[in-house]
């Protein structure tokens, strides 16, 4: 694919179009970093929406679900999908309501996914859970056939994306009135890993793999 993302109908920002991004780089990047995404499909005339956990394999992106449910066989079935991809920076507290906002980076991806095909569906699942919960596949039992038969992967292609960084600076808008001696600032948000809790039924004395630490200081680097 081309290093610049094509402007489409649906990727072309209206509102704060001095914050979209067209380098591919930048829409990867926001994926990468993402542990999930938000997939919405249209089923009988109503918006459904649901938190999927994702990884990127090259320029499509993986997302999984039981071959049982509907929403991913839909999807499956040819079912136009939309994914957005949100990193919540900061809270912007200007000296106005009206002014105030949030600092966000945000990826929408438009397409319709392909199923992966039985021969390629363990590689992918690897895939996925090498960018959910890296190292981990090596810690624990091989996936039986059963498992990986019940699964649906799915790919969709970042083919046609939006992405807005809005995570710059605190420039306010000129003076129009407003009392200076009221504070305006960012209040940085972002997400950490707490202290892993181990299984009650997890023998006692074991440790917890260095693959959760390492995926604990990722996630709150």
């Amino acid at each position: 694919m081309t290093t610049e993302l094509p402007l489409t109908t649906l990727t072309r920002v209206r509102r704060g179009a001095h914050h979209q991004r067209t380098d591919r780089a930048a829409l990867y990047d926001i994926v990468d970093t993402a542990l999930y995404a938000t997939v919405a499909i249209v089923r009988d005339d109503r918006p459904v929406a649901l938190p999927v956990g994702i990884g990127r394999d090259d320029d499509d992106l993986l997302i999984h679900g039981s071959t049982g449910s509907d929403f991913f066989r839909r999807i499956a079935g040819g079912t136009a999908v939309s994914l957005t991809v949100t990193h919540l920076l900061g809270m912007k507290y200007a000296r106005s309501l009206f002014d105030s906002s949030m600092r966000y980076r945000c990826a929408v991806v438009h397409g319709v996914a392909s199923v992966v095909p039985p021969e390629q569906k363990e590689a992918a699942l690897l895939t996925l859970s090498e960018h959910l919960m890296p190292g981990r596949s090596a810690d624990v039992r091989a996936m039986t056939a059963r498992e990986i038969a019940a699964t649906l992967i799915l790919r969709v292609p970042l083919a046609e994306a939006s992405v807005k960084d809005n995570a710059g600076s605190l420039v306010e808008v000129d003076d129009d009135g407003e009392d200076r001696t009221v504070w305006a600032g960012m209040l940085p948000l972002r997400v950490v890993a707490g202290e892993p809790v181990t299984s009650p039924q997890t023998a006692t004395g074991t440790p917890v793999p260095e693959s959760v630490r390492r995926a604990a200081a990722r996630i709150t680097a």
